[in-house]
């Protein structure tokens, strides 16, 4: 790496002070330590978040569960409201990465990275969620802006995600085996209002899936899902998979995440 200042303030005001001037942000490291230690990136001072406690706060707010930026997978995972209100979620939380990954890896770091192919922003995105920053409130459907994008400003803070708990959920992935990031993941969250399809892996970012939404709010059934053509013109061939693979791969995921959702 190339040398570098850490700062770990005690409470969010100070982090923010320090972000605003500069400073990078680290949460749990996933991303920004490896790619410092390959001098991809150089920052000039580090800003821990670790130390905060306001921020892994996990809890339930009537019918929205309530998680702290800096709640580890692993918490999330095995979090009893979690578990209770939203299996879907701490579902997902337990199958990222690796056990590292999982005891190190926040929610919050996640959400603000937007890998193209992270698990979370698939849940945020299909829940409505809520982004809550030091300085606002965001709406999942204006958060995320394409490859590694955000809406987030420079030095802004993530501090929680509010997460609408829905009637019934599922996540299903196909995941990469040498880098276990999911090849395609598909997130279906039903609520009152209405079914939210998020497909993570496939694109240049998350998104949501409108066709599939249109098909399960007529039917909620695997056979509607199947139904629907999924275009695979505008999503991402690598040496992994080609376009119509991981077109193919989200219908038979929301096939397969519908009828796990029923039950």
């Amino acid at each position: 790496m190339y040398p570098f200042t850490l700062e770990r303030p005690a409470s969010v005001a100070d982090a923010a002070k320090l972000t605003t001037a500069g400073g990078k942000p680290l949460a749990g490291g996933q991303t920004l330590l490896a790619s410092m230690k390959l001098r991809l990136s150089a920052p000039e001072q580090l800003v821990d978040l670790g130390g905060i406690a306001e921020l892994a706060g996990i809890r339930k707010d009537g019918d929205t569960l309530v998680i702290g930026a800096m709640a580890r997978h692993l918490a999330v995972a095995n979090d009893a409201a979690v578990k209770s209100a939203y299996p879907a979620l701490a579902d997902l939380a337990s199958r990222i990465g690796d056990r590292q990954v999982r005891a190190m890896g926040t929610l919050g770091g996640s959400v603000a990275n937007n890998d193209p192919a992270a698990c979370y922003p698939a849940a945020v995105l299909a829940s409505g969620a809520t982004i809550v920053t030091d300085k606002r409130e965001i709406a999942a459907d204006d958060f995320f802006q394409g490859l590694f994008t955000t809406a987030l400003d420079e030095g802004e803070l993530i501090t929680a995600i509010r997460f609408p708990v829905p009637k019934s959920a599922h996540y299903e992935k196909l995941r990469q085996k040498a880098s276990h990031f999911p090849l395609v993941g598909v997130f279906i969250a039903q609520y009152d209002a209405g079914v939210r399809v998020a497909i993570t892996g496939a694109g240049n970012g998350v998104f949501r899936h409108t066709g599939l939404e249109d098909a399960l709010n007529q039917s909620f059934t695997p056979e509607a899902a199947a139904a629907v053509k999924i275009d695979a013109s505008d999503l991402n061939s690598d040496l992994h998979a080609s376009a119509p693979y991981r077109a193919n791969l989200i219908s038979v995921l929301t096939q397969r995440a519908v009828r796990a959702a029923l039950g």
